[in-house]
């Protein structure tokens, strides 16, 4: 057998050298000729998997190794007797600890107490009903819709209306979806980006093109008062630099991108192609997983809630050096920003997980452990 691979996927080697030869190439790079010949195929999210790329090739199997699957053409896959394989859930957590740090950046630009808020989240599946879960634990008011979720549970949910009428911020964790009963292309459309409240904050970490770019820029244009967080774009790796610009926090699609949910989605599409193959998995991730630089944090029990919540986000991802990276990357033409999009996702450096992460609490504090449990982190009591 021979496997074509995305080269940013991690441990290709260690999970799949048992299995074939392994032929790594860029993923935008991954074209029909190269899957020509091919039985399997393993790509991220920036390779486009069609009728266009694998007919004629001898695949049999395409795993993704990131949750969404809008890269995937599996009405084609179903006509063709493709299996295929996600990884559904693998860096929900790395998106929620990059909420929470983008959160910290504009409350500390703008003076706010993330408490007094009222958040809304768009779409709940793995990574919006974690971040869900983490602000209610610490307390913040949350609404919460998902009408494809609501269509078929009922539930809690609220209207995107209901949503923009009600809530001071807006993050974004929805597939992209053109067709079907829930579209969720360009859901922000520009009459829907200007009924943001006065004073609102809009983050997406889902899909570009959930957001009509082009409205959103020549909204921010003209309302000053509109704080934005982008880390996806359309037509990326493609950047609209004067959006970019209008910004708060601008970032090359890592929102993801920790170590622990990249290593997870290898090992989920491993697990997957051995139930194709009908063949028994012998490798497990523990046995890979790297030490974390930072294991542990000791907080005293008399410090103030606010600084424990920076300070612990904090030690394990602030997006600032993200953002500084990328506004550094928007320079020369077009040719060279795209080159260095990819080149910062592909030389990412090391981040870890919040709930990697060991709070030795000095004391006894319950609103401080109540706030370290919320986070995900492990709680030791000292």
């Amino acid at each position: 057998m021979r496997i074509v691979a995305d080269e940013n996927i991690p441990l290709l080697d260690e999970f799949f050298a048992g299995f074939a030869e392994i032929r790594c190439l860029p993923g935008r790079g991954i074209d029909a000729t190269a899957v020509a010949d091919a039985d399997l195929l393993l790509v991220r999210s920036v390779t486009n998997v069609d009728r266009t790329l694998l007919q004629g090739s001898a695949v049999k199997f395409v795993g993704t190794c990131t949750i969404g699957t809008d890269h995937l053409d599996l009405d084609y896959f179903q006509q063709a007797g493709i299996s295929w394989a996600s990884a559904p859930g693998c860096n929900a957590r790395g998106v929620v600890d990059y909420v929470l740090g983008s959160l910290l950046v504009l409350a500390e630009q703008q003076g706010v107490d993330l408490a007094s808020r009222t958040y809304g989240v768009i779409g709940a599946g793995q990574v919006g009903s974690r971040l869900v879960k983490v602000m209610r634990g610490l307390g913040w008011r949350v609404l919460v819709c998902d009408p494809p979720r609501q269509s078929l549970e009922g539930g809690d949910f609220v209207s995107l209306q209901q949503v923009l009428d009600e809530c001071d911020v807006l993050s974004v964790h929805t597939p992209l979806q053109k067709l079907g009963e829930h579209p969720t292309y360009h859901v922000f459309d520009a009459q829907r980006l200007a009924a943001l409240k006065p004073g609102s904050w809009l983050i997406n970490a889902s899909r570009g093109a959930v957001v009509d770019n082009r409205a959103l820029r020549d909204l921010l244009s003209q309302r000053s008062d509109l704080h934005v967080v982008l880390d996806v774009w359309e037509g990326e790796p493609q950047v609209d630099v004067a959006l970019a610009a209008l910004c708060r926090i601008a970032t090359p699609h890592i929102a993801g991108y920790s170590l622990d949910g990249k290593l997870r989605g290898t090992a989920q599409v491993y697990q997957a192609l051995c139930q194709h193959l009908k063949v028994a998995g012998s490798i497990e991730l523990s046995q890979l997983m790297p030490t974390a630089w930072l294991n542990s944090l000791t907080i005293d029990a008399g410090a103030d809630p606010a600084w424990a919540l920076a300070s612990i986000c904090r030690a394990v991802y602030d997006p600032r050096r993200d953002d500084a990276d990328f506004r550094r990357s928007l320079q020369g033409d077009d040719i060279s920003r795209r080159t260095a999009f990819d080149t910062l996702r592909k030389h990412y450096p090391m981040r870890r997980e919040i709930d990697g992460l060991e709070v030795c609490l000095n004391g006894h504090n319950e609103v401080l452990a109540g706030l370290v449990q919320a986070l995900g982190a492990k709680l030791k009591q000292v």
